[in-house]
């Protein structure tokens, strides 16, 4: 996309007519540009790969609330300690994180 750099409208195609080349033109001014007929392609770029910072640190992900009327689907023990996170849009209810006081599995209840 190519823009106008007199009143900085988006140019506009035009094909090539009779022995004029390709060109692109502003609507609301004179300007015209013209399209080089040569193009360079670059096919080797170096992607540079960032370091991942976790979303969630190990502090954060610590769960602090205890509670006993929930059993673990894998060991039946019947207390737990839970987190609530917004995992979904914001419109849609936090995700409650489980994590059994026995057993230390983890599950999740919408």
């Amino acid at each position: 996309m190519e823009f106008c750099p007199t009143c900085a409208n988006m140019l506009l195609y035009e094909l090539p007519y009779m022995e004029r080349p390709a060109r692109f033109y502003c609507p609301t001014c004179p300007y015209v540009c013209q399209i080089d007929s040569k193009v360079k392609i670059k096919r080797h770029m170096r992607v540079a790969k960032k370091p991942i910072d976790p979303i969630f640190s190990d502090k954060d992900q610590m769960p602090l609330n205890k509670t006993s009327g929930v059993s673990c689907p894998q060991c039946n023990h019947g207390e737990a300690s839970f987190i609530q996170r917004q995992i979904r849009s914001a419109d849609e209810p936090m995700t409650i994180l489980y994590t059994c006081a026995g057993c230390k599995h983890t599950w999740a209840e919408n």
